[in-house]
């Protein structure tokens, strides 16, 4: 099979091979066909699959065969992303993709933590497509920097976490911007399934692309989880990256407080190490992901901001210094290593207070991995029965709960 064989324009074939797209991948080979026909699409898919193309090309070409007939600059296609870097590469890609285009539709990727004056220039004469992380795009709204009551296709990319609790107000917000007859595509590596019984009530008669990870196509990434007491993993992390000898690696904690603390704990012990996380300037999260990419960093210790979409080439291993409080966090974190074909690790840290919380993760995975200990670092704290029975459900409400009710908000509206 190949990109000219899923009907897409010489112009666009050339792009994709251009960027070593030289055949299309299982979601793209089912979602582009799909997405050029006019259809509503939920696609779900691996971490590294290709997800972005298999939306940015079907929206590159309606929107050429669009300006046969109309000439406007009205936004057309709307891209929400839920943070600043991944909206950053999805610009990124889409701006490689148009580098053939006679005539190519023109972009705008806008994101908060920067001058909304440079995005709302930008936006001057309109823009055909448009990229945005859900505060930004209503900050801009709201400046009568651009209207939405044109567009014609909406992408949800990560979709499950756009549809999640965090995203709720600002997404209800949008989508009574929006006109009612448009296209949705909504993608993403993991749908639970609450967030995939809003992503259906939003959808209308759409084409279901599902891809399971087999064992030809499945990442190659060794899964490794380590018994260590709260209190040691700083010093295990040292001794691990010096005894295995890790070139990078991607450390995901907590909290943002954390990320400071380990990397500059790291620093100290002369392991180049920088935190990444919400509170930092654009510029610096900009400066830390590029210095990571290039090398010029051994550690990026991060907050799950990084753990969606990213593609950080040829990183070797993760590690969850703190396990996600997900399931699906698990899957994304994860699916920032062994990606196009490389080989990856994750390793997780268990304690004897998130032995059971980690058990869930694997049981929602389908998978069991092995306990380590490492001589040195054998844990000595005893779990209590509270934290064996997976700690108490408390009297407020349960996320479930809540998104039960955002479905059936959905439903009514």
């Amino acid at each position: 099979m190949s990109f000219a064989s899923l009907g897409l324009t010489s112009a666009l074939v050339r792009a994709a091979r251009e960027l070593g797209l030289t055949e299309p991948t299982p979601i793209q080979a089912q979602a582009i066909p799909a997405a050029l026909a006019g259809n509503d699409v939920r696609g779900q898919a691996q971490t590294g699959s290709g997800k972005t193309a298999a939306f940015a090309l079907p929206i590159l070409q309606r929107l050429l065969q669009a300006e046969r007939h109309e000439r406007t600059r009205s936004t057309r296609a709307l891209i929400l992303v839920p943070t600043r870097e991944l909206a950053a590469q999805v610009g990124k890609v889409i701006e490689d993709l148009n580098r053939f285009m006679l005539s190519p539709p023109k972009l705008a990727v806008v994101f908060g933590g920067v001058s909304i004056n440079p995005q709302m220039m930008a936006l001057r004469g309109g823009a055909d497509i448009v990229v945005a992380t859900p505060g930004r795009l209503l900050d801009l709204v709201e400046h009568k920097a651009l209207s939405l009551s044109a567009v014609s296709m909406l992408v949800l990319d990560e979709a499950d976490r756009l549809l999640d609790l965090g995203f709720a107000e600002e997404w209800a917000r949008i989508k009574d911007l929006l006109p009612a007859r448009r296209q949705n595509l909504l993608f993403s590596a993991t749908f639970s399934p609450e967030a995939q019984a809003l992503a259906d009530a939003l959808l209308h008669s759409p084409v279901c692309v599902e891809i399971a990870a087999d064992s030809a196509s499945a990442p190659d990434i060794k899964q490794r989880a380590i018994h260590v007491d709260a209190a040691q993993r700083t010093q295990l992390l040292r001794h691990l990256i010096e005894l295995e000898g890790w070139s990078q690696v991607l450390v995901f904690v907590a909290t943002k407080y954390a990320t400071e603390l380990v990397a500059d704990k790291l620093g100290r012990k002369g392991i180049k190490a920088t935190a990444l996380h919400g509170d930092l300037s654009q510029g610096a999260r900009v400066q830390a992901l590029e210095d990571f990419k290039q090398r010029k960093l051994t550690v990026l210790v991060c907050t799950d901001l990084a753990a969606r979409g990213l593609h950080m080439p040829a990183l070797p291993v993760v590690v969850n210094y703190d396990l996600p409080r997900a399931a699906t966090d698990y899957t994304h974190r994860i699916g920032r290593t062994g990606r196009a074909g490389e080989a990856g690790m994750a390793l997780s840290f268990v304690s004897a207070a998130s032995e059971a919380h980690f058990r869930l993760i694997e049981k929602r995975e389908g998978q069991r991995v092995p306990r380590e200990q490492i001589e040195g670092f054998e844990p000595k704290d005893e779990v209590s029965p509270e934290q064996a029975a997976g700690g108490v459900k408390g009297v407020r409400k349960s996320k479930k709960d809540k998104l039960r009710e955002a479905l059936a908000s959905e439903k009514k509206t």
